[in-house]
């Protein structure tokens, strides 16, 4: 089995760096391979460009995504690891999603983007089972308050993975890790890392749809 990690951080050995390594820990214990997409080390370049423009409507891909089409392509299982900036994912890791899942490999509308509006959109992505880990600042009861948390996975889960094909998702959110000082709360985020990763890499998991558990909760808690 082989795991790809997109991971966001400028700074390799962070906090959020300590969490993908223990997230890595039971994948390596099972000889599990794994495929490390370290969007800064790798110097990626997070900005949507004429020529990525282009290519949504029909020009020639441009270089360097093709071959992060193929990474996600050999990869059994994906894993999203990231720190909370403005309650969602950074910039650097949603500029990815944006140049890498294009129209007619992640989704399609109809025969083309000219069926844009008039045919349904169908996701292309297989079905792998994917994984979320943000890692916040903030206490879990101030993203209990606002909504936040819900609204991460009504955009993420659904509006980009189940979007795309990728129904099988799993957020999860360890919060309240703000300053270096706060050794307690790290340590145990660490932990619920490995415990994460040895639920989703358990052959009995259950496989999930981001999109049909969205939509029931919504009907659940309509008036």
């Amino acid at each position: 089995m082989h795991l790809l990690t997109v991971f966001s951080h400028p700074i390799r050995s962070s906090y959020p760096g300590q969490v993908m390594d223990a997230f890595h820990e039971p994948f390596r214990a099972a000889g599990q391979s794994i495929d490390v997409l370290d969007l800064h080390a790798e110097g990626f370049d997070p900005r949507f460009a004429e020529a990525d423009h282009q290519h949504f409507w029909g020009a020639d891909i441009p270089d360097g995504i093709e071959s992060m089409h193929r990474r996600v392509e050999a990869a059994d299982s994906l894993a999203f690891v990231f720190p909370v900036y403005w309650w969602s994912m950074p910039a650097m890791m949603k500029g990815w999603i944006e140049r890498v899942f294009t129209g007619g490999w992640a989704y399609q509308y109809g025969a083309g983007v000219a069926d844009r509006g008039m045919q349904p959109l169908h996701g292309l992505l297989p079905h792998v089972p994917t994984a979320l880990i943000g890692i916040g600042g903030s206490k879990q009861r101030t993203y209990d308050k606002y909504g936040y948390e819900d609204a991460m996975r009504t955009q993420l889960d659904v509006g980009v993975f189940a979007y795309s094909g990728i129904t099988d998702v799993e957020s999860h959110l360890i919060p309240d890790i703000e300053a270096p000082g706060n050794t307690e709360n790290r340590a145990a985020g660490l932990d619920e890392a490995r415990s994460i990763a040895t639920a989703f890499a358990s052959p009995t998991r259950r496989t999930r749809n981001a999109k049909a558990d969205h939509l029931n909760r919504r009907v659940a808690m309509a008036p």
